[in-house]
């Protein structure tokens, strides 16, 4: 059972918001760091407005990148406070640490409708090696508790595990909230005909959610590198396809376990293929599921897309998690941007999450004709999975704190 986030009492009280602002940067003609991608932080708006119009005195702390431990101006939030100062259109205070004399010192002086935005967490090794001390400093910052990071809640880290435990007034944020409102429900009871578009390129990551939804699911739909271990695991050649001895043995596991409860396996039955990966002026349409010798494949070919479609087209619910190919080069994305366009305009309830999809979703131009797509990648696969997130235990209101 969680707090709302309206429920809590947070007029001129300090509310630590742990948001997901781990956002990619981009290094400028003067040297400087800029946000090259802002929708992590864009995501964590409605919580802070929220706050803001309540007039709590917002802390906001987040990670970025793998600092290991100790500052590097690389991995500054510095350009993410810029950005977020342009976005509330307000100032933005920037200490020069997340925890110490100077953030806490600055806590106390805030004015109830005002934001901080501390330095790195993981500026400290405390953060990831989840330790009382650093958790502790960090409680000297905090009245109230907000978890807005939905993608770092499989982590059991200081800020997003221990120190919501010390903390008696604590709840999800408004991203968090709409994860779960989407991902419980297909977790536990997704509406049928279920579907699942499973992409990307290892199939050990996706082993938990696909024994999950094996009970669950109607179909089971697989491109991506990781549909070239289901080939090789049925007799298929697959050239020079990326594809690992051990993720064969898990492929042949799970066609196992869905022909003993008669859900529909869908593979690829032609590909594009390229003599190398940085040669997409070789492209060649393999029509058979078997990838010729000295080629790789790098996307599913015309005939797998149209059947993708085909098959999802009297389902109920969708979930895509995974790319069909290497998207991010557009010779090798015409598979994957075939099928979301054709998924983005069924009448079926469309959800995705994990790994690269969103960002393969927005490539394809689709992503708002889908009707959720989740800010987590493991964190995402691990609920569906049915694993305890460290970091959404925490928020609960019979942990330890009370």
């Amino acid at each position: 059972m969680f707090r709302k986030l309206s429920d809590l009492d947070v007029r001129g009280k300090r509310v630590f918001v742990r948001v997901d602002f781990n956002v990619p940067l981009k290094e400028t003609s003067s040297g400087e760091w800029d946000v090259a991608d802002a929708v992590r932080i864009e995501g964590a708006m409605p919580t802070i407005v929220a706050l803001l119009e309540r007039e709590a005195r917002v802390i906001l702390a987040s990670h970025l990148g793998r600092p290991k431990g100790k500052p590097s101006k690389k991995y500054s939030l510095e350009p993410v406070g810029r950005h977020l100062a342009g976005l509330l259109q307000r100032e933005v205070l920037l200490p020069e640490d997340c925890v110490g004399d100077g953030p806490r010192s600055l806590s106390q002086q805030m004015r109830p409708g005002s934001v901080m935005l501390l330095e790195n967490l993981r500026f400290h090794p405390g953060e990831e090696e989840n330790t009382a001390e650093f958790a502790n400093q960090l409680l000297a910052l905090t009245d109230v508790f907000v978890g807005d990071a939905f993608g770092t809640m499989h982590r059991a880290h200081a800020s997003t595990d221990l120190l919501p435990r010390l903390v008696k007034d604590r709840a999800p944020g408004l991203l968090v909230e709409r994860e779960l409102e989407f991902l419980y429900p297909l977790r536990d009871a997704p509406k049928r005909p279920f579907a699942l578009v499973m992409g990307g390129s290892k199939v050990s990551d996706k082993i938990g959610v696909l024994e999950h939804f094996l009970t669950k699911v109607d179909k089971v739909l697989i491109g991506g590198a990781m549909a070239y271990a289901f080939l090789r695991a049925k007799g298929y050649r697959v050239g020079n396809s990326l594809c690992e001895d051990d993720q064969v043995k898990h492929a042949e596991k799970l066609i196992k376990s869905a022909d003993a409860r008669k859900v529909k396996l869908v593979l690829p039955v032609d590909h594009l293929t390229v003599t190398g990966f940085a040669a997409p002026a070789s492209l060649e349409v393999a029509h058979t599921e078997d990838v010729p010798a000295g080629r790789m494949a790098v996307d599913i070919g015309p005939k797998t897309a149209q059947r993708f479609l085909s098959e999802l087209r009297n389902v109920e619910t969708i979930f895509w998690n995974g790319p069909l190919g290497a998207y991010e080069t557009p010779e090798y994305a015409v598979g994957t941007n075939t099928v979301a366009r054709g998924v983005a305009e069924l009448s079926a309830k469309k959800m995705a999450g994990g790994g690269d999809v969103a960002a393969a979703l927005a490539n394809a131009g689709v992503a708002e004709k889908f009707d959720f797509i989740s800010t987590g990648g493991g964190a995402t696969l691990e609920f569906l999975e049915g694993k305890d997130l460290p970091g959404l235990t925490a928020l609960e209101v019979f942990a330890p704190a009370d």
